[in-house]
């Protein structure tokens, strides 16, 4: 590997290490979440937070107003050609999201109970728990474009601290002080969104401090007003992706919406927590993409595609490498995690064992579409979206009456593979970056080897069980572990065992001096 193409790589394990911590914190803080509810107010009352939560993230897909990822895809630049730019750039990404949450916000209070009575029938306290929690849509939104806006600027600390520790971490505690104080389902996802202004607050004090910075590094004084040509970019990049932002939070939680108006809100909680679990089992994939987007952006404006193409291959490596065993323990003992969450959700272990293996699919995209994205593509996202949005929605309309959460689980695990089948052939003919078939298929070996023989032993000779479970996860660790250093070097992993070496802020700092 070339010394700039390994560069990257280790400044990309670097930065992986601290959101991997980061994804890893968020991923069982979701968990947490899902068992406080599910024990709290069980099938039912569980659905019904869940139904909020999704419409409320459907709504903030589209209150972010694709400001978030195009954050991330101008900063870099700005940071590296004009820096004196960057206050006015960063104006003109918060206050589109401001504007459009705060409508969707008097849109959802006055005017969801008509429209959930004539379109999607809803359960009176799930609309009444929208029309709640939808008062804090501002702060999300504006939270959400600040954050990514610290990652544009070159820092993945403030991203991870506040939106995948604090945040994530301060929701099962506000749930489970409602459930103490006796308080309804309702109130429960109330106690949700309570630490967003908080949290947009301490955001968006960060974002100053950082674009501060980055003037005075520059000997700069920037100004409010943006500049033209900065606002005609935001508006090219940003236009496209709001759509498709909104679009792929429908794909992640519309089934839960259809779940509950179909099979009711019972169906609606199963399904709900089963599918979480393939949020859980991105840590690796989300961890990377933090870090890598912006270094995106970056190469590709200096038309280094090999350097990209290197970079892509090693992560993608690593994400198919230490995500896999993820989701295969969990398809291995579907029945025992989802026994945790209380009576009647293990009915969903099925369910649980189909999304997983769609799962597994899409994680051998990587992050293509960062790729896609980052290379100022962002109207071709959206066609994906809308494709893959439109054989979701399909598929769930003809297989839910049938086959209830089987038919949900189905439906999402093809558009799981469609999304990274369709950014992939679409990157390879756009950007020249191919897939690397060779290297997945050999991380894909190394992760089964790993997971499925000491699980299937395991099963046999203790059965299914938590404490089988974390036998299971034992060997699966030590496996994996020991094969990764002994070819670390063919995984192209020597970059993350030199990174865990350094401080992480080491390679913030770095990666700051390079305008990142």
């Amino acid at each position: 590997m070339k010394a700039e193409h390994a560069s990257e790589a280790r400044r990309a394990a670097r930065g992986g290490l601290v959101s991997g911590l980061g994804a890893g914190t968020s991923a069982v803080m979701g968990l947490l979440l899902i068992l406080v509810l599910g024990r709290s107010f069980g099938e039912y009352g569980a659905g019904i937070v869940l139904q909020s939560i999704a419409v409320f993230s459907i709504a903030l897909g589209i209150a972010r107003t694709g400001m978030d990822t195009t954050s991330v895809w101008i900063l870099p630049r700005l940071a590296s050609s004009a820096p004196g730019r960057i206050r006015g750039a960063v104006l003109a990404l918060l206050l589109p999201a401001l504007a459009v949450s705060i409508a969707l916000t008097l849109m959802l209070y006055f005017f969801l109970p008509p429209l959930t009575e004539n379109l999607v029938p809803l359960p009176p306290e799930v609309v009444e728990a929208v029309r709640t929690i939808a008062l804090l849509l501002p702060f999300a939104a504006v939270m959400m474009v600040a954050l990514a806006a610290t990652r544009g600027l070159g820092s993945i600390l403030p991203y991870t601290v506040i939106g995948a520790v604090a945040v994530p971490a301060a929701r099962p505690l506000a749930v489970l002080a409602v459930v103490l104080l006796g308080g309804s389902a309702a109130m429960g996802a109330l106690a949700w969104a309570l630490p967003l202004p908080v949290a947009m607050a301490i955001a968006l004090l960060v974002l100053a401090g950082r674009v501060r910075e980055h003037e005075l590094r520059a000997g700069v004084s920037g100004r409010w007003r943006p500049s033209p040509t900065v606002s005609a970019g935001v508006r090219r990049f940003a236009l496209p992706r709001w759509y498709s932002s909104g679009v792929e939070q429908a794909i992640v939680w519309f089934d839960v919406i259809l779940v509950g108006a179909i099979a009711g809100a019972g169906a609606a909680g199963i399904y709900g927590t089963v599918s979480r679990f393939v949020t859980a089992g991105l840590i690796v994939s989300t961890a990377m993409r933090m870090v890598i987007s912006p270094r995106f952006s970056a190469l590709l404006e200096e038309r280094k595609v090999d350097a990209v193409q290197t970079l892509y291959s090693t992560t993608l490596t690593w994400i198919v490498l230490f995500g896999t065993p993820i989701y295969g323990l969990f398809m291995f003992f579907a029945p025992t995690v989802l026994s945790w969450f209380g009576p009647g959700f293990s009915e969903g272990a099925t369910a649980l064992i189909i999304l997983c293996a769609g799962a597994v699919c899409f994680l051998f995209g990587g992050n293509i579409d960062s790729v896609l994205t980052m290379s100022g593509r962002s109207g071709w996202m959206a066609f994906n979206k809308s494709v893959v949005l439109a054989v979701n929605i399909a598929a769930n309309l003809v297989l839910v009456p049938r086959w209830g959460i089987l038919g949900a689980a189905s439906a999402w695990a093809f558009s799981m593979f469609l999304d990274a089948l369709l950014a992939s052939v679409e990157t390879r003919i756009f950007v020249g970056i191919r897939f690397d078939a060779g290297r997945v298929a050999y991380a894909l070996m190394v992760a089964a080897v790993s997971v499925v023989p000491g699980s299937l032993l395991v099963l046999s000779l203790l059965g299914s069980s938590t404490a089988s479970l974390a036998v299971a996860g034992l060997i699966t660790v030590t496996i994996l572990a020991l094969w990764c250093w002994f070819d670390r070097y063919r995984l192209r992993l020597d970059g993350l065992r030199r990174a865990a070496r350094k401080p992480a802020v080491a390679g913030s700092r770095t990666a700051e001096s390079k305008g990142v």
